[in-house]
């Protein structure tokens, strides 16, 4: 009776663990969504929002360590259990980095200069939506503990680190040929190093979910196919 007990108050704190990360999960693909809407269309407001509730985001995560801690002290998980709380753990830790470089973003909104003809600006939201998908992706991955989808995820980092270098090219050539706009491009450079990491993150969240579901590491990320 004792050890069903605790039986069901593990189940419990595990499922209390991954409603945490998935909550921190919504927070952090709001964040890049709402920053990247600030950012084009030059609202204060939702800027301000998106930096606001970053502290929700932060929160959470101190919510998710104190948890992690409290399982692996009172449960004392082994195997797949304690994989899983592990990487809910590291998990963690990087959506906070993730919602940290969206409200980054956010900061930046309020700095672009004539943004309505600034045509290097319409490269960034392309790049955001793939970086955002990620995110959203490998939560999926996450929720249904699908290594597949994981591994999926982290190849297609690839065509963010494309999207940064064609962008920084741009950027740099608009600055060479027009510059007066040194400062606003500068702001873009900065926003878009900050999506290039934001896909770096959800591939390490991706790395996560692969070992927690697996057991085994996909090594480093300079080992794996680019396409």
């Amino acid at each position: 009776m004792v050890a069903e007990h605790m039986a069901k108050a593990f189940d419990e704190e595990i499922t209390q663990l991954r409603g945490l990360i998935a909550e921190m999960g919504g927070l952090a693909e709001l964040a890049i969504s709402e920053s990247m809407e600030a950012l084009v269309k030059g609202s204060q407001s939702l800027a301000d929002s998106v930096i606001a509730r970053d502290l929700r985001i932060d929160a959470l995560e101190q919510d998710v360590d104190k948890l992690a801690i409290q399982i692996i002290a009172l449960r004392a998980p082994m195997a797949d259990d304690l994989r899983e709380v592990i990487a809910s753990l590291k998990i963690a830790g990087i959506l906070e980095r993730i919602g940290d470089y969206a409200k980054n973003i956010a900061k930046r909104s309020g700095k672009i200069d004539g943004r309505e003809a600034f045509e290097p600006l319409t490269l960034i939201p392309a790049m955001s939506e793939i970086a955002e998908e990620m995110v959203h992706d490998v939560l999926t991955a996450y929720a249904a503990r699908d290594s597949a989808l994981a591994q999926e995820v982290m190849e297609r980092d690839a065509k963010v680190d494309g999207f940064y270098d064609a962008i920084f090219r741009n950027l740099v050539s608009f600055m060479v040929e027009r510059p007066a706009t040194i400062t606003t491009a500068a702001q873009l450079l900065f926003v878009a190093r900050n999506l290039e990491r934001i896909g770096d993150h959800a591939t390490n969240v991706a790395e996560q979910v692969y070992f927690a579901a697996t057991g085994d590491y996909l090594g480093d990320r300079a080992e794996r196919p680019e396409n």
